[in-house]
């Protein structure tokens, strides 16, 4: 059964694109151009008929406290997550993407899948879907700043971060699957 929390009648117009132009209300809107459009509670495995499963997110918690990342040149802070590669499964990158940008290792099995976030971004409202995970770490791992991930923060409610906006969209997902 599908929990879509937005009402909105839009449907992708363009599949061959992927992009929106109804004009759907999102259920919130964010940095860069980011919309989130529904949010879907399906099976991990569900494939959609109006565009790919292309990104993960992982909303990691250590006690009351959320993991966000800041990614080099985009002054926004996120949750760990990115593009899922050929031949991986959502599961899979969420695991590498987790590690990558932040240093936190979790094994695959202690992942929770939350659902899958459809979202559009910037002006040509590219329309995508992400899974997104959820996991909690008694042992948060040290941050060591990399290439992509500039600095990592266990940030707690709706603290204000310094060197750029929080991701409205990656912190309405993440309340969706608070421990």
């Amino acid at each position: 059964m599908t929990d879509t929390t937005n009402t909105g009648t839009g449907s992708a117009t363009d599949t061959t694109e992927n992009s929106v132009t109804d004009g759907q209300s999102p259920l919130v809107g964010g940095p860069r151009g980011m919309e989130l459009l529904e949010f879907h509670r399906e099976p991990e495995d569900t494939v959609f008929a109006d565009a790919r499963v292309g990104y993960v997110l992982v909303a990691l918690w250590h006690q009351d406290r959320l993991l966000m990342v800041r990614v080099r040149g985009r002054d926004c802070w996120e949750l760990p997550g990115g593009k899922i590669d050929p031949g991986e499964t959502p599961r899979q990158a969420a695991v590498r993407e987790l590690r990558e940008e932040s240093g936190q290792e979790v094994a695959p099995e202690r992942l929770r899948f939350a659902g899958f976030a459809r979202t559009v971004v910037g002006p040509e409202r590219r329309m995508m879907y992400g899974a997104l995970f959820t996991a909690e770490t008694d042992a948060p791992a040290p941050f060591t700043p990399c290439e992509e991930i500039a600095a990592a923060h266990w940030r707690e409610g709706s603290e204000p971060l310094e060197g750029g906006a929080v991701q409205t969209v990656d912190e309405y997902l993440a309340a969706l699957c608070r421990p």
